[in-house]
């Protein structure tokens, strides 16, 4: 039975959609046990809403939360808050495999790091979300937020992280990496980007295929695409909101007049199978990648669907043993090339 704590008071829609998404991971795979944290009176209400096994379900009340505006850093502080408090349960408690949360992206950042802590060896986490491609797969998208200022070898980590989630949770055997840079020259690019490239060219656990532009996230032949946490949120931005514009705009065509309003009617089933490729909750949350635990990070705005999907992703994950194949593929490179020279 693998157990995973649940923030059941983290993002705009919580609880009731968090509740519900737990619910539907709970029918959908028995093998998991889920531990609701937050306020339990009123989970203990929204849970009366749904049939479940009731012994896979744990509420460990803890009646404070986290919102998205308050200082991460101050904010972890706060044993009693939903976030801070499971971080902490799943610190000091050995048979708890994971952690699903919609709150606060700096507090779970902050809480993975400071009270969780990395895997031996690992210089920082990474958020990396599994961003729909142009093949029917996903492209890992490490970083896009967690690190807005990197060093060599924090990015050339993030090329490891990732190539190791990409076999666990994708099966993909020999991943493509990738990194982001304003070209594919191996000459372009920042002092940042110029010297990773070098490092990453003589690593031993990758396949690195050399740099891609923002668009070969979705287009390109590219499993990992290795960012700073800057650049990668821009991109991750980018897309985001290049989608919305499109499905937006497309609302508004069919709405337009009648023919498009028949012409819908043909497509619709095309149209349906699109936002099916396209739709990023169906992957579940970014995963934050170098923690001692899988941690899952859901967007804010998560939907129940998401909140489920992000569930089961975690609990893939644990399945697929990430962590000590993190740690297999760190004790694999020779970090002291890259410490001891610019790369730190």
């Amino acid at each position: 039975m693998i157990k995973i704590l649940l923030d059941a008071f983290g993002g705009d829609n919580a609880p009731s959609a968090t509740i519900e998404g737990a619910v539907a991971a709970l029918n959908k795979d028995k093998d998991i046990k889920l531990l609701l944290t937050g306020k339990q009176d009123t989970i203990e209400k929204e849970l009366a809403k749904y049939r479940y096994d009731e012994q896979r379900v744990e509420i460990i009340n803890l009646p404070d939360v986290i919102a998205m505006d308050d200082i991460a850093t101050e904010a972890i502080k706060r044993r009693q808050s939903s976030l801070a408090g499971a971080y902490w349960k799943l610190k000091n408690e050995d048979d708890i495999s994971a952690f699903v949360t919609a709150g606060s992206t700096g507090a779970a950042i902050a809480g993975g790091q400071l009270i969780l802590g990395r895997i031996r060896g690992v210089k920082r986490a990474a958020l990396c979300p599994a961003i729909p491609n142009i093949r029917g797969g996903v492209t890992l998208l490490c970083d896009c937020g967690a690190n807005a200022e990197c060093k060599p070898v924090m990015l050339c980590q993030f090329a490891l992280l990732a190539s190791a989630y990409a076999k666990v949770g994708f099966g993909i055997k020999n991943p493509k990496v990738g990194l982001l840079n304003n070209g594919t020259e191996a000459h372009k690019g920042d002092t940042l980007r110029l010297e990773t490239f070098k490092y990453l060219s003589k690593m031993n656990g990758i396949n690195f295929i050399g740099n891609v532009e923002g668009r070969d996230i979705m287009l390109g032949d590219c499993d990992v695409v290795v960012a700073d946490g800057f650049s990668g949120n821009i991109a991750l931005k980018s897309m985001e909101g290049c989608g919305k514009l499109a499905l937006g705009l497309l609302k508004e065509e069919i709405k337009s007049g009648v023919r498009a309003k028949i012409g819908y009617v043909f497509m619709k089933k095309a149209l349906k199978n699109l936002y099916a490729r396209i739709d990023f909750d169906k992957y579940g949350g970014a995963l934050l990648l170098g923690l001692k635990k899988v941690v899952v990070k859901s967007h804010g705005s998560s939907k129940a669907a998401a909140i489920a999907n992000s569930i089961a992703q975690a609990a893939a994950i644990c399945r697929g043993g990430l962590v000590p194949q993190i740690e297999k593929s760190l004790a694999g490179e020779n970090w002291d090339e890259i410490i001891d020279g610019d790369g730190q």
